[in-house]
């Protein structure tokens, strides 16, 4: 692959997954999803650390979830902007500490494969990412050592890359997207090569992990009152039991019935045998709850758009989630029309990334495409309302509402409520309830030195200022004096400062990475750990004199006979997957 311009930084789009992410630039006029060390497109989001302090990222590390959990973090990207830390092999780590190092794997690969440095990103995140989460990728994008200066819309930047293939269309479509970790939902229209995003509606923690989950709580239900034993509270049962489910869940999806089968499952102080029958109508029953979640955000966004489903001309699927036969039956049922994948499912978001990042480097293929978006959620701030003598506070009152056009700035006067008062709170809330305790808090801002007037005789004008990246920024001005205060959101839960992101850059820095030359090696090796653990019999006997062949191989450091015996291995462990 050619570099575009070794002498000049190359910005890339980045697609950061709940289960996997991608990397992508635009290449003659089109997306191209960009291969990592191993020449695979999907970049497991996992982390992990080995017996000698390695750290290892992305494929790796997912094999090693199976056999070491507790040294293995995964699904980090639904913490994003919380406090919470994973304990990753006795090293605590944020969900921007994890992600950044998912990023930084993706850089070098960048870079690898283009022949140029890579400083710049658009990174996605759900459309239903709030103002601390979209903050906090950031953040993990300074760590990584990217700026990250645009964010977009996983849904929205699926619609650019669909947009691009059908930009001399005149069309209303709606994107489906189900990932590993969120739901999206957006409808959009293209009209001479403007894609304009009409509404956007989803559910930041539904996808595909939790079809993952339905089936392993089943299974694990069924051991239990088998043995007696509780999969569920040992690490190494369950990590094991959710594996084999996740990939009995992408058999179902090509066939209509598969058995879960698990040799030597820890349980206590001995082992037990796991062997379960799934039928597809059956896994689909375990899902109802699920799909039916789908449900209210595709209508919310069908009502906010003000369209019935009969005007929508296409359905769009993305996200890898959404091969499920039963999403594409709901789609199917909701639209009264078939879905299509016109897009690789798992690339398209990736892709529409590296649109984005062309636009933003003002790339003349795509000149004439032009994109806007919505804001996905009604964003304002507590009020006091009067009601006769009585006061009842902690009502909502929306500045901006879900579905304006981004970016904008829209304001509203509020007053005193009370006599003699010298100071205001004012609260900044994002959702849809009437009451803020029932919406997310982002942050607060007190007013001090009013003048002690009157009620009502104290005016202060509050704007807020939403850009396209989906952040907010707030005014408080008070009308007499002309004087302005800004919030500026800091200190919230998961914020980094300044200090902590170089502090966590450093860290980083001094962290022992495998070699990246290596990686094909231990990741085939691990793979085929992680299978041993899982085989029984001849297959297991098989499997494990190839794996010593292959460690003896690896010790003799000779190029040529190393390389013929991983494909040897790479082989059988495909063969005996299967």
């Amino acid at each position: 692959m050619s570099a575009p311009n070794s002498k000049k930084s190359v910005v890339v789009g980045i697609d950061l997954g709940t289960t996997y992410s991608l990397v992508s630039v635009m290449q003659a006029g089109r997306p191209l999803v960009l291969p990592n060390a191993l020449g695979e497109y999907l970049t497991p989001s996992a982390v992990s650390i080995d017996e000698t302090g390695a750290l290892l990222v992305g494929a790796p590390a997912k094999a090693r979830a199976t056999t070491h959990p507790l040294a293995t973090a995964l699904a980090f990207k639904r913490d994003m902007g919380t406090p919470k830390l994973y304990d990753v092999g006795g090293r605590r780590m944020s969900p921007q500490e994890l992600s950044a190092l998912v990023l930084s794997a993706l850089k070098q690969d960048a870079e690898a494969a283009l022949g140029g440095t890579v400083e710049e990103a658009v990174v996605t995140v759900p459309a239903y990412f709030g103002d601390a989460q979209r903050q906090a990728t950031r953040d993990a994008g300074a760590i990584a050592g990217l700026k990250v200066e645009r964010i977009i819309n996983e849904p929205t930047a699926a619609a650019l890359a669909y947009g691009l293939h059908e930009r001399h269309r005149e069309l209303r479509a709606a994107v489906i997207d189900l990932g590993g970790g969120t739901f999206d939902v957006t409808i959009l229209e293209i009209m001479e090569g403007v894609v304009e995003i009409q509404s956007s509606a989803g559910d930041a923690r539904l996808g595909g992990e939790d079809f993952d989950d339905a089936l392993a709580e089943h299974v694990a239900r069924q051991v239990e009152s088998a043995s007696r034993h509780d999969v569920r509270r040992d690490a190494r049962a369950w990590a094991r039991v959710r594996a084999a489910c996740e990939a009995a869940k992408r058999r179902l999806s090509e066939l209509d019935a598969t058995i879960v089968a698990l040799a030597d499952v820890p349980a206590g102080d001995r082992t037990i045998q796991i062997e379960e029958k799934l039928g597809r109508a059956q896994a689909e029953t375990l899902w109802t709850p699920l799909l039916e979640k789908m449900r209210a955000p595709i209508l919310r966004a069908l009502r906010d758009a003000s369209i019935t489903p009969d005007r929508i001309d296409e359905v769009l699927l993305v996200g890898g989630s959404t091969r499920m036969p039963c999403v594409a039956k709901l789609v199917a049922q909701l639209f009264g029309r078939l879905p299509l994948r016109s897009l690789p499912p798992d690339e398209a978001v990736a892709m529409g990334a590296a649109v984005q990042a062309a636009l933003k480097e003002g790339d003349a293929s795509v000149g004439d495409l032009v994109v806007t978006d919505v804001a996905p959620f009604s964003l304002g701030t507590g009020t006091i309302e009067r009601f006769g003598t009585q006061h009842i506070s902690g009502i909502f009152c929306p500045i901006i509402e879900r579905g304006t056009v981004i970016p904008t700035s829209r304001s509203k006067p509020f007053t005193t409520v009370v006599d003699g008062q010298e100071k205001i709170v004012f609260d900044v809330y994002q959702g849809e309830h009437s009451l803020c305790k029932d919406n997310k808090k982002l942050g607060e801002y007190t007013l001090y030195g009013l003048r002690g007037l009157p009620a009502g005789q104290e005016q202060i004008e509050v704007r807020f200022t939403y850009d396209l990246n989906g952040i907010l920024e707030v005014d408080m001005t008070r009308v007499e004096s002309g004087v302005t205060e800004t919030l500026v959101i800091e200190g919230s839960p998961g914020r980094l400062s300044r200090g902590e992101i170089q502090r966590a850059r450093e860290e980083m820095k001094r962290l022992k990475l495998h070699p990246r030359d290596a990686l094909p090696n231990t990741t085939l090796l691990l793979r085929a750990d992680a299978l041993f653990v899982e085989l029984v019999g001849a297959d297991r006997e098989r499997l494990g004199k190839a794996i010593a062949g292959f460690r003896l191989v690896l010790e003799m450091q000779d190029r040529a006979k190393i390389d013929i015996a991983r494909g040897e291995l790479a082989h059988l462990v495909n063969a005996l997957s299967r």
